[in-house]
């Protein structure tokens, strides 16, 4: 009964997590706008039909003389490229690097100190927290 009912909160904790692919490119898409890169719609046939050759949600570089411009293609949420110079692409990258740190400060577990706090009240701590009472040695996997 434990087992189910602890296996059935992080299944909901897990899904209420997710978010679907549609709304990760949204982001993405907001990120590269902030990030200073232009969008460029694919409004003609012609257009449409390169920007399905490029590798979708993904970076593709063009270096032309001294010029680099990063592209990035994405056909699902806006049917649009985005267009950016060093500088954006810069900018992004760097963005993306804050955010990563910032997750990462998010999952590290800290100590907690507080004579208030009755660990008590959440039940067997210690060595009765194992196979009868949640994740540890001889969980049902």
């Amino acid at each position: 009964m434990k087992k189910t009912f602890l296996a059935s909160l992080v299944c909901m904790a897990a899904l209420s997590a997710c978010e679907s692919p549609q709304q990760i490119a949204t982001q993405k898409d907001d990120h590269l706008a902030a990030a200073g890169f232009l969008l460029k719609p694919a409004s003609t046939p012609q257009q449409i039909a390169m920007l399905k050759k490029l590798p979708a949600h993904h970076f593709v570089r063009r270096i032309h003389g001294n010029t680099v411009t990063y592209v990035y293609a994405d056909p699902t949420v806006c049917g649009c490229l985005y267009v950016g110079n060093q500088a954006a692409y810069g900018r992004y990258l760097a963005y993306q690097q804050q955010q990563s740190i910032a997750n990462e400060q998010q999952t590290t577990a800290e100590d907690y100190q507080d004579a208030q706090w009755n660990w008590g009240e959440w039940g067997p701590w210690g060595d009765g927290f194992g196979p009868d009472y949640g994740f540890g040695p001889g969980w049902g996997w």
